[in-house]
C-alpha cells in the first residue's frame, strides 16, 4: 500500500511521545460524576476532554468543544468523509489492582497499565497520532477526517446523541473501542431492571442485607452481605464447599454479639470462610457477620471471562440454614433464574444463538436486598435473531412467575453493517497489510458509539486474543497493539480519503 513504510517509520519514531500522551490522560479520573454547571458529566470527564483537545491543538489541529459533551479534532477543512469515534470517560476504578493504582499509569513488560489505557484513552491517542502522522508527513488526502472524543460512552452515550443533534454523521465511521480485525455486528442489549417486595421477618438466622455491583455493565468482582444468628463454624464449612464449587472466596468479619457487644473484627486471611476454629469456638452463634464474596470482575459483554461474586454469594447464602421467610424465597427464586456459571441465560429461558452473531450472554451485575425489598439489574447481550417475543417477553414472564417484576418494555436492537461494502473491505485490507494476519468480520457483545450509525463499525485497537482486562483490575494495553493501531488508522485515512 502507498506510504506504508513512511507511516510505520513515523509512528515508530513517535512511540515514546505517544505513551506520555496516553499517560497524561490516564492520570485523570474521568469516570462519570455528578453534573456541574457547564460540565454535564462532572469535573473528571471535562478535565480529560480539555487535556485531549489542548494536546491536539498543540499539534496544529483545529479543535472544538461541544459543551463538554464531546470534542472534535479535524485533519483539514475539506468535505466530510471519515469520523473516528473514541471516548475519554472510564468505568469506576474498582478494587483488586496489584500492578499499579488505577490512575497512576505505568509501562511494564511491554504493556501500559492503568484505567483507560485500553478503554479507550490509549486507542483515542493512537487515532490522534494517525491524524498527526498524515498531517506532518503531508500525505495526500482530499477529504476530512474528524476524531470525535466523547465523555459518556460508559453510561449510555448521551454525549454522542447530543453531538448528532448538531452534526450529521460522516459517510464512514469507525470506533477504536474493540478488537481487530473488524466488528460489523454488535449484539443487541437489554439492561434488565427488576424488583420485588415482601413481608419483613425477624426470624433467626436471617439475611440482614446484601449489596453487590457498581455498574450494570460490569460483572461484580466483590459482593457483600450481613447475616445474623449463624454459627461461625458452620459458616466456615459451607463457605469452603461453595468455594470448591464456584471458585468464589468468602471473607468474614464479626460485627457484633448476640448481646449487642461489638467484637473485634475477625479477618479472613486464609481463604474461603477462614475464620479460625478458635475464633469460631469463642464467638459461637454471633449476632452479625459481614460476608465479602471475592470473585473476578469482567466486562458484562464477556461474563465468561470473570467469576461473578454476586451469584457466588447468592449460592452461598442459599446453602446456609437461614430461617424460611419471603425474603429468602425471593432470593432463591432469583438465583434459580440466574445461577452461578450460567452466562447464556439458559435458566431464564433465553439462551438464543445464530450463525452470524453467536450466542446470547447474560451477566447478573447488581443487587440490593433489605428486609422488605430487593432490586437489581442484569445485562443481556443478544444476537441478531433476538426479538421482543423470544427474549424480552420470555424473561419478563419467567421473572413474573417467581414474583419478580422486570420493568423493561424494550431493548436496544442489534447493529449490522454489510461485510462486503467498500468501507469494510478497505479496512480489512489495511489491517492485513500492516499485520500479515487474516482480515475478517466478527460480532461482539459490547456496544460502541457506532451502534446506531448507518455505516459504522468497530475497528481495533487490540489484536486478536489480547486480554486487556477491560473494566477489571489491572486494565492494560499492549504497546505493540497501540503502535500498530496508529499505523493502521493512518493507512486507513490515506486509503479512504485520497
Amino acid at each position: 500500500m502507498k506510504y506504508q513504510n513512511e507511516i510505520a517509520a513515523y509512528i515508530d519514531a513517535h512511540t515514546n511521545e505517544m505513551i506520555e500522551n496516553i499517560f497524561t490522560l490516564c492520570r485523570i479520573n474521568s469516570e462519570r460524576m455528578p453534573a456541574e454547571p457547564g460540565k454535564p458529566y462532572g469535573p473528571g470527564p471535562a478535565e480529560a476532554l480539555s487535556a485531549a483537545l489542548k494536546m491536539a491543538e498543540g499539534y496544529g489541529f483545529a479543535v472544538r468543544n461541544y459543551d463538554n459533551y464531546v470534542g472534535t479534532v479535524d485533519l483539514n477543512d475539506k468535505a466530510k468523509q471519515l469520523d473516528i469515534l473514541a471516548h475519554l470517560d472510564v468505568v469506576p476504578a474498582g478494587e483488586g489492582w496489584q500492578i499499579t493504582e488505577p490512575f497512576s499509569p505505568i509501562f511494564k513488560d511491554g504493556k501500559l497499565y492503568g484505567r483507560g489505557t485500553s478503554d479507550d484513552k490509549g486507542p483515542a491517542v493512537a487515532a490522534l497520532y494517525a491524524l498527526r502522522c498524515v498531517k506532518e508527513l503531508g500525505l495526500p488526502v482530499s477529504k476530512n477526517v474528524r476524531l470525535i472524543l466523547g465523555c459518556d460512552e460508559e453510561c449510555g452515550s448521551s454525549d454522542i446523541a447530543h453531538y448528532y443533534k448538531i452534526e450529521k454523521e460522516a459517510p464512514m465511521t469507525f470506533s477504536p473501542d474493540a478488537d481487530f480485525p473488524l466488528t460489523n455486528i454488535e449484539k443487541g442489549r437489554l439492561a434488565g431492571q427488576f424488583d420485588a417486595e415482601f413481608a419483613a421477618s425477624q426470624a433467626l438466622p436471617r439475611l440482614v442485607s446484601l449489596d453487590a455491583g457498581i455498574k450494570v455493565n460490569v460483572v461484580p468482582g466483590k459482593a457483600f452481605a450481613v447475616v445474623e444468628g449463624l454459627d461461625l463454624a458452620e459458616m466456615k464449612k459451607t463457605a469452603a464447599d461453595v468455594t470448591a464449587e464456584t471458585g468464589v472466596q468468602f471473607l468474614m468479619e464479626v460485627c457484633g454479639s448476640a448481646g449487642g457487644t461489638e467484637n473485634a473484627a475477625v479477618a479472613d486471611t486464609a481463604g474461603a470462610g477462614a475464620v479460625s476454629d478458635a475464633q469460631a469456638a469463642v464467638a459461637g452463634a454471633v449476632s452479625r457477620v459481614k460476608i465479602t464474596a471475592v470473585g473476578e470482575g469482567a466486562h458484562a459483554a464477556s461474563p465468561q471471562t470473570g467469576n461473578n461474586a454476586l451469584t457466588g454469594l447468592l449460592t452461598y447464602l442459599t446453602r446456609l440454614p437461614l430461617a424460611a421467610c419471603p425474603q429468602i424465597t425471593a432470593v432463591a427464586n432469583l438465583l434459580s433464574l440466574m445461577p452461578h456459571g450460567d452466562v447464556n441465560g439458559k435458566a431464564m429461558g433465553i439462551d438464543l444463538r445464530d450463525d452470524i452473531s453467536g450466542e446470547l450472554t447474560l451477566a447478573f451485575s447488581m443487587l440490593k436486598v433489605t428486609d422488605v425489598r430487593l432490586e437489581g439489574m442484569f445485562d443481556v447481550r443478544c444476537p441478531v435473531c433476538a426479538t421482543a417475543e423470544n427474549m424480552l417477553n420470555v424473561a419478563k414472564k419467567n421473572l413474573a412467575e417467581k414474583g419478580i417484576t422486570l420493568h423493561n418494555d424494550s431493548f436496544n436492537p442489534p447493529h449490522h453493517v454489510d461485510e462486503n461494502s467498500h468501507f469494510v473491505q478497505t479496512l480489512l485490507a489495511v489491517y492485513e497489510a500492516h499485520t500479515g494476519l487474516k482480515g475478517e468480520c466478527q460480532s461482539m457483545g459490547g456496544g460502541t458509539y457506532v451502534h446506531h450509525l448507518a455505516n459504522g463499525v468497530a475497528f481495533g485497537a487490540s489484536m486478536p486474543g489480547t486480554d486487556n482486562r477491560m473494566h477489571g483490575a489491572d486494565e492494560r494495553a499492549v504497546l505493540y497493539d497501540l503502535v500498530t493501531s496508529a499505523k493502521i488508522f493512518a493507512q486507513a485515512i490515506v486509503e479512504l480519503c485520497e
